[in-house]
This record gives structure tokens, sequence and C-alpha cells, in this order.
């Protein structure tokens, strides 16, 4: 029957991800394909997969072998290569297919490695991920009729983001930080109006310059630097398969992703009054406000791409967006994180409306908030911690203070402080928002104060 027991650890809410030959190997990838053309056919969903993969040195293998394991069990698939994942996402959708699966470790590590999967139209997560892992465990018979064809959709993904496309005479620098947007950004680039520099798209899995995560402020450095050095209008970066944007402006100021959602909902709501904009609980007083002000009706929901899109669909919104960077866009576009399409609709409403992103940021009042912080917290007691820290805020800030809707998000007369668990890294993450440094400060010893009460030491700096 094939069983395969996969390593616990790689089991995540919004994707299988793992560190190979530790806790992912080939087999696995071949289990998991068997068990997603098992979960398709019990669903009657079909049996047509779309498979494509980024550019870490272990996604050829990882690749190949999951493959194997669709056809393996009946699949009719489709290989569009190596490319980002919001490619893939067009893929699933240009070519009618009724599951897709990216090979990508996102912006993890070099030697991480894992599965971001869609069914039905739908992300494919959760429960989902959990009965997957079951089924790999228990064992899937093999069945007839698999296949695999090679196709690409390259071109034609180029041109559907370009449908729109204005870049006037803007001046941009664009780093792919070595991951799998490159390719398609160099033929992007290739095809606008302005002045355009673009940095590292060489697609290597080992990421020379520096490691892909757009909001990690030292990633940007190098984009900054050249953002300056260029007299540029912007700086937009990428992660390692292509679905979180960063944004430097003209003046080096990274944009998080909860600003540039209000930027671009002051141009969505205009074709969408009273519809309901999605935020992340991460997401900043300030974003949630503008988003108001815009015409919107603005709400907070989980953190996460899968519970995005899902939520999305629910309340048929036009756009949504995370503090990460995932900004998901249903107006004029497919509702997925597709963060080169991002791109571009940031540059049209700079030039269409006038307002650049710097002019947009120099507007803002003063923020006082800290960014994404990040606490080491192993995988196996991260989430013990927060049902400890669930109950010690319980105790000490009455019950409307109190979000629990993802992690701990607590409303005070002077901001607010969050802390939730990573589902994709061995950590719990924390931000505060307030309305002075010194505020701000206190904010953040209550969030010492709270870890500390859960058992977890933690000092900010």
């Amino acid at each position: 029957m094939n069983a395969n027991a996969l390593h616990p650890s790689i089991l995540r809410a919004y994707d299988i991800r793992g560190i190979c030959d530790e806790t992912l190997s080939p087999a696995d990838a071949t289990a998991i394909g068997r068990a997603f053309a098992a979960c398709l056919a019990i669903k009657s969903l079909g049996n047509k997969v779309v498979v494509g993969r980024d550019g870490r040195l272990s996604s050829p293998q990882l690749s190949a072998a999951l493959i194997d394991g669709l056809v393996d069990g009946g699949a009719e698939v489709t290989d569009i290569g190596c490319g980002p994942t919001p490619m893939l996402y067009f893929a699933a959708t240009h070519l009618d297919a009724d599951g897709a699966i990216q090979v990508t470790g996102s912006h993890n590590p070099p030697s991480h490695n894992g599965f971001k999967m869609v069914m039905g139209g739908k992300s494919f997560f959760g429960a989902e991920i959990t009965e997957l892992g079951a089924s790999c465990a228990a064992g899937v018979p093999s069945q007839s009729g698999g296949s695999c064809e090679t196709r690409s959709v390259f071109s034609e993904y180029v041109t559907r983001l370009l449908q729109s496309a204005d870049a006037g005479d803007l001046s941009v620098v664009w780093d792919c930080g070595n991951g799998a947007s490159g390719s398609v950004t160099d033929a992007v680039v290739e095809r606008l109006t302005g002045q355009h520099e673009v940095l590292f798209s060489e697609i290597d899995g080992t990421f020379p310059n520096h490691h892909p995560n757009p909001v990690d402020p030292e990633t940007l450095e190098i984009l900054r630097a050249a953002v300056k050095s260029k007299d540029a209008d912007l700086g937009i970066g990428f992660d390692g398969d292509g679905d979180r944007i960063g944004i430097v402006d003209a003046k080096g100021r990274q944009v998080p992703g909860d600003l540039l959602t209000a930027y671009l909902a002051q141009d969505v709501a205009k074709r969408h009054p009273g519809g309901t904009m999605l935020l992340d609980v991460k997401s900043s007083q300030l974003a949630v406000d503008m988003l108001s002000a815009a015409g919107a009706n603005a709400a907070i929901w989980k953190t996460g791409h899968s519970h995005m899109k899902k939520k999305m669909a629910e309340t048929g919104s036009p756009l949504a967006g995370e503090m990460s960077g995932h900004i998901f866009i249903a107006d004029d576009y497919f509702g997925f994180d597709d963060a080169i399409y991002v791109a571009l609709r940031i540059l049209t409403q700079m030039v269409r409306s006038g307002q650049s992103i710097t002019a947009f940021m120099d507007s803002l009042p003063d923020q006082h908030a800290t960014p994404e912080l990040r606490i080491d917290c192993t995988d196996d007691r991260k989430f013990s911690i927060m049902e400890k820290l669930q109950s010690v805020v319980s105790q000490n800030y009455e019950p409307d203070a109190i979000n629990t809707i993802d992690g701990v998000r607590v409303t005070c007369s002077n901001g607010w402080w969050l802390v939730r668990a990573s589902n994709t890294e061995a950590a719990l993450v924390a931000r505060a928002e307030a309305d002075s440094p010194e505020a701000l400060e206190q904010l953040i010893s209550q969030i010492k104060a709270a870890l500390d009460g859960a058992g977890l030491g933690w000092s900010f700096s």
C-alpha cells in the first residue's frame, strides 16, 4: 500500500514544509503526490494537476518525485517547470486544472523546501493537510490513467501581468533576491516604460546575495542603497517564490504590507464602495482606519495566505493584505497573492493618481510601532506557550480588550499589542503600536510580562 509516515513537523497550517534530507525526502514527495491524487478522486474533483517549482537546489528532485506519485495515483500532470508560485496559481486557472502544487520553501533557508497546494480552485490547508498526512501513513494504492506532460505558461503569464500596467516614466529598482521571480521580472521589465534596474534575477537556490525575505529590514539594505544611488522613485523586493512583496520608497523607508494595502485601497475602493477589505491581525490600526476612510468595510482576519483567500471568497473582498507582504487583489485579477502583479498595480496607481508611494508615506501621521518581532520558540512548544499566554492575558485584561482570532491581540487605551504563533517557523511573532514612543515602551513591557507569565523569557532589542 506504499505506506510512508511523514515527519509530523512538516505538516504546517498553510502548507507542507521541512528540511531536506532531515524531515523531508523525495520518498515523502512521492507519497504526498499519490495521496493528493487520491484526495482529488475521493472528492470527485477530477484528475488534472499542475506542478511548478521554485529555484531551490532540491526542487527539481522533489518535483520529479512528487510527479511520480501523482502519476502513480492516476493524475494527469502538467509540469510548468521553474517559476514563482503565482505563476502556478495562474496556470491552475489558465489550464482549468483540478489541483495544483508548487514545490517551494518560500522565504525559508536554502536547506528547506515544501509544497503549497490548491484543490478545486481553493487553498488546500489546515485539516486537509492533516488528513493528507494520515493518508500517506496508511498508504494509498496505485491507480491507472496517470500521465505527465511538460508545458510552459510563461509567456501567457507575463502577458496577463502586463495587461493594464502603466509605469510611465518612473525610475524603479527591482530586487529578485535570486529567487524564482527572476526570469518573469526580467521579461516584465523589458516591456515597461520608464527606467528600470533589476538586481539578482539569476535564479540561484543558494541565495548568494541575501536571504530572500523582503520583510526583514536587513535583506532590503542592498535595495535601499540602489534606490539612493539611482535616485529612483521606489525599490521593489520579492521573496523566494514571488508571492510576497517588500517596498522601499524614494527616501529609503520600508513600506509595510498593511500600509501598501491601504495605498492600493484608495484606488480599489472607488470601484467597490462598501466592499469588505481584509487586513491580517498583525496590521496597524492606522491601516484599518485608512481602509475605512477610503470607503471600504475594513475587517481584521487571521494571518496566512490560505486563511485570507478563503475569507476573500466568502466575503467577495476585492483586496486583502498582510504585514508580511502577501497582498491579494481580486479587483480585475484572480485574488491570489502575486507580488509581481502587486508591484505593477502600485506603479500604475502612482502614474495614474499622481501620488507616489513616497508622497503617500509623507502624508501619514507619525507611527509608533514595532516591526514584526520574531521570538524563537520550538515547534513542539509554541502552541502550548500560546495557550498559557491566553490564560495570563485573560486574568489581567478586560474581555472586550482581547481578540483571540489569531493569537492574542490586546487593545489598550494607548495602543495595542499582539503575540501569535508562526505557522511557518519555529517562532512566535509579536508586534505593538502606540500613540507615543513612551506608550510603545509600555506595551513592549506588557508583552514581556505576559510571555514571562507564560514561561517564555524574552528581551526586546
